[in-house]
């Protein structure tokens, strides 16, 4: 991906989406266009501080996939191999999870091709198409692409739970309702 729109989505991924998802906005989000996301909260491996991260995902027989299209070099990528634990924000709710690289060759395939179908017109920033390309190519280009399986383990936080920022809009609608009603 050219550098300007790696900026490009790294300001609307920060400004824009991981705020939209903590605000409780998700399921507004999610179509075949624009992709599905998810936005995982990791912990950072040298200030122990919560990061949010906005991923396209698949979920495939109960666990949740995702691929780090910056590769072994993705902070958020890293910061889950130190502490392997997340929340993740879906459009349908929160799940704790587990983290761990899957090394299986015919299920990252078969994973690979479905993520970059779910991101929607992102799916093309690596390249290809990825519902035209063939197996054995595709296979060559994600050689180095790490592929994430998230065991859920519980409930995750959300936006409407302690921590969250569901309150602000809802707070919001209620104090003009209550302005609008007093006159």
């Amino acid at each position: 991906m050219p550098p300007l729109m790696r900026r490009i989505f790294w300001f609307l991924n920060k400004f824009f989406m991981v705020p939209m998802f903590r605000l409780g906005f998700a399921p507004f989000f999610g179509n075949p266009f624009t992709g599905y996301i998810m936005v995982m909260k990791v912990i950072g491996r040298k200030t122990g501080k919560a990061r949010f991260t906005p991923v396209n995902y698949a979920i495939y027989k109960g666990d949740v996939y995702c691929v780090s299209g910056g590769r072994a070099a993705s902070d958020w990528f890293r910061n889950l191999l130190a502490n392997p634990e997340a929340d993740l924000i879906l459009p349908g709710g929160s799940v704790y999870a587990r983290a761990e690289e899957a090394a299986d060759p015919k299920l990252k395939l078969i994973l690979v091709r479905q993520i970059l179908k779910n991101a929607g017109f992102a799916g093309f920033f690596e390249g290809y198409n990825p519902f035209a390309i063939a197996d054995d190519e595709l296979a060559r280009k994600i050689e180095d692409l790490p592929l994430l399986r998230f065991r859920p383990l519980g409930i995750g936080g959300g936006p409407s739970d302690a921590g969250g920022w569901a309150w602000v809009w809802l707070f919001g609608i209620a104090a003009i309702l209550i302005v609008l009603l007093a006159r």
